[in-house]
């Protein structure tokens, strides 16, 4: 079956994925949709130092937005708030050093800016894909510890400083890869078995959508979506897919087009418009599952999973 589903994925991300499919797609596009302002309004964005998340959290400041850069290296991050005040002309942009795949930094880092801060719209970017299994400091595999665990820390601890907003939104930037995994709530952290990287990436952002489904039913209040950017020409990409970059470079979309619908759902009316919960391709809701693909799990194994990241993040509590 992971043949199945691995193959008609690919053809799927041929037709739709590539840069081809962005300017397909772009044709119904409203451009209005966009031409907002957003001014007086606060963002946070993880990642926000290359790739789709400084695109978006450019995209926003030059709409006036306040932007939060969540970023791991100071140095980085403070090169990327140069360009990003420079091309939007907005200088309400700040970075907050923040390793993502340590708990207890998330815990102090949310705390912290929810005393000090109010919050409109959180755009979950921040992952990363180790190709070796790799235990952060406290015991956790660095995959999972960043893309899963730091994402529902991050968002479950900023919750209540979101549902005091007006149109309150989270974001989270997923992947199509994830229409090749079914949920294994049994091995979270890949403790068994061998070890693929590509499928690990696959498996944690399969756990960012169920995440996200499971929030919106809970959180009336705000409105949840996670997205897939398409086959971007990230530094993400080239450092850790170099086989698929060097395949596919001339068909990778910009990291513009990939940026596009984050943010679409972040500031435009018509994204708030569409149901919670919902997963998104180039503006448009799409099934989380391949036809024929078996990938669907229980309700029980969906709640399941929450109960494990609770318990876990709440290990790691301040």
């Amino acid at each position: 079956m992971s043949l199945y589903r691995n193959t008609v994925w690919f053809i799927k991300g041929l037709q739709e994925y590539t840069k081809s499919g962005y300017e397909a797609a772009e044709r119904r596009f409203n451009a209005a949709d966009l031409e907002v302002s957003v001014t007086g309004r606060s963002f946070i964005v993880t990642g926000a130092n290359s790739g789709i998340g400084k695109t978006a959290a450019c995209e926003i400041a030059k709409r006036g937005g306040m932007v939060h850069m969540i970023c791991r290296n100071k140095d980085r991050a403070e090169e990327a708030r140069k360009d990003i005040v420079d091309q939007s002309k907005n200088e309400n942009v700040h970075v907050h050093v923040v390793d993502m795949s340590s708990p207890r930094k998330v815990w102090e880092f949310a705390n912290g800016f929810s005393q000090n801060h109010s919050l409109h719209v959180l755009i979950n970017n921040a992952g990363c894909m180790v190709n070796q299994r790799e235990l952060t400091e406290d015991g956790l595999e660095k995959n999972f510890a960043t893309n899963t665990l730091g994402t529902y820390i991050l968002t479950t601890a900023l919750i209540p400083t979101l549902k005091k907003s007006q149109d309150p939104r989270v974001i989270t930037v997923s992947s199509g890869g994830m229409l090749v995994q079914k949920l294994n709530v049994e091995d979270l952290q890949f403790e068994t078995g061998s070890f693929d990287s590509t499928m690990v990436y696959a498996q944690n952002k399969r756990q960012q959508v169920i995440m996200t489904e499971q929030w919106a039913a809970q959180h009336k209040e705000i409105h949840f979506s996670s997205m897939h950017p398409g086959w971007a020409d990230t530094p993400a990409v080239r450092s850790s897919m170099p086989d698929l970059y060097e395949k596919m470079k001339n068909k990778l979309r910009t990291e513009a087009q990939g940026a596009d619908t984050v943010a679409w759902l972040a500031i435009s009316d018509a994204a708030s418009r569409q149901p919670s919960g919902l997963f998104f391709q180039d503006r448009k809701a799409v099934s989380t599952h391949l036809p024929l693909a078996f990938s669907r799990c229980s309700p029980d194994d969906e709640q399941k999973l929450m109960n494990v990241l609770g318990q876990l993040a709440d290990k790691f509590k301040c």
